[in-house]
């Protein structure tokens, strides 16, 4: 699956002006953080800073350029749904990005630190799609209807660019800032509980860091995933039945640190936790 615009749709398949040559720098740039270990530099002197269309051309290079052959797509994630994040990362809108078999742990896991550069936490719900989400109006009474169940997420959050100094588009580029995410194992229906009315607190290390709700995502995390699928349509890849949707940040995001034991609870979902190695060592994920 890739992230690439629609053709004919004017509002994103418009030309960008930016050379395929230019796209490939900065994916390559991108690539490069993740191969070497060592964050780069921010890709919008190569492609604006607000050039959404060149953004998602490079996302989908990108991801490309990390695809080994066994990697699949299992999804998509929503990001800056949140005001607090969106102030956090110095955006003012939300984004989207892809979501790999790699990248996925179960309640409980242990990460391995060294995988990440740069590693934030967020707390989300995660839906689970029953239906595709390509035609229709889109809109949240459709979008609940395609939702089989959901589950309290972790998102682990990562720039490969330096010190987080980002723009819109170079948020966009580094497929919308993802790095891992754990799904929590009490998956409920949406007869079971209302996204809406969610109350979350997460805490690092038996401290609580964030707090929030369900009206802090885009007023409803189902608000969010209507957004992302008219937004998926558009760019020609719309959601399909079988995939995980990361719905966004319920609060604050924050910083994670090697050693780190993080717990999310979410009212009508439970508890999802983690841990983090306490070195940097690199260790293989299916």
């Amino acid at each position: 699956m890739s992230t690439t615009a629609a053709k004919g749709d004017s509002s994103v398949a418009t030309a960008t002006n930016i050379d395929d040559e230019v796209i490939a720098r900065a994916a390559a740039r991108l690539a490069g953080a993740v191969r070497t270990g060592r964050p780069c530099t921010a890709v919008r002197d190569l492609i604006g800073s607000d050039n959404v269309a060149a953004a998602y051309r490079v996302q989908e290079q990108f991801n490309a350029l990390l695809d080994d052959g066994r990697r699949t797509v299992v999804g998509r994630k929503i990001g800056a749904t949140s005001a607090a994040v969106q102030e956090q990362l110095g955006v003012d809108q939300p984004d989207f990005g892809v979501l790999f078999s790699d990248m996925v742990f179960n309640d409980g896991a242990t990460i391995p630190t060294g995988r990440l550069l740069q590693p934030k936490a967020e707390a989300e719900v995660a839906f689970r799609l029953v239906e595709d989400l390509a035609t229709g109006s889109l809109d949240v009474a459709q979008c609940r209807a395609a939702v089989g169940e959901a589950v309290a997420a972790i998102e682990v959050v990562d720039s490969r660019i330096l010190e987080w100094d980002i723009s819109f588009a170079d948020t966009v580029a580094d497929n919308a800032s993802s790095g891992v995410f754990v799904l929590g194992s009490r998956w409920r229906s949406l007869t079971e509980f209302e996204p809406v009315d969610v109350a979350m607190s997460m805490s690092i290390d038996g401290v609580v860091v964030s707090s929030g709700g369900g009206v802090d995502c885009l007023g409803d995390p189902l608000n969010a995933l209507s957004w992302l699928a008219r937004r998926a349509r558009e760019f020609g890849t719309p959601l399909e039945a079988g995939q995980i949707i990361l719905s966004g940040a319920l609060g604050p995001m924050r910083p994670l640190h090697p050693g780190a034991q993080i717990t999310v609870t979410i009212s009508g979902l439970g508890e999802v936790s983690a841990s983090f190695t306490p070195d940097l060592e690199v260790t293989e994920h299916e």
